[in-house]
């Protein structure tokens, strides 16, 4: 992620698209960064989450009971759900696709990024929205 500064990086993801540059410098603070290579867990299927994603670059798989249901990439979140709702296990396993640079949030600053810059918490409502309309589409 050396090529550009995590402040650009995050103002050209759509998750971070109408953030002022006040509000990006205080969600960088926030973030620390990872590097993970393909076939690496993100997430496991029932475990306790303990962190969300933001991928920079790279995909992964999302399956829920055995079954890929959707691939995530660039500018998608993982694992905000359990960090959500504190008590809920992981609702999906997330295996990276490829090699994966990865932004990372613990749950005391995901709920900071919440509680302090509504426009994410719209845009991470709107791409839980989508999800579920994926989730409950009829399997052809």
């Amino acid at each position: 992620m050396a090529r550009t500064s995590k402040r650009d990086l995050l103002a050209s993801l759509p998750l971070f698209r109408a953030c002022s540059p006040k509000e990006l410098k205080q969600i960088e603070a926030l973030l620390d960064e990872a590097s993970v290579e393909a076939g690496h867990g993100l997430t496991t299927q029932g475990d306790v989450g303990t962190q969300a994603f933001v991928v920079v670059s790279g995909e992964a798989d999302v399956v829920v009971d055995g079954r890929v249901v959707a691939t995530v990439g660039e500018g998608e979140m993982i694992g905000e759900m359990s960090l959500l709702d504190r008590t809920s296990r992981r609702s999906a396993t997330v295996t990276a696709k490829t090699a994966m640079e990865l932004l990372v949030l613990d749950p005391r600053s995901f709920s900071t990024l919440l509680d302090s810059h509504p426009s994410v918490t719209r845009q991470i409502a709107i791409g839980l929205a989508e999800r579920l309309r994926t989730y409950e589409a009829p399997v052809a």
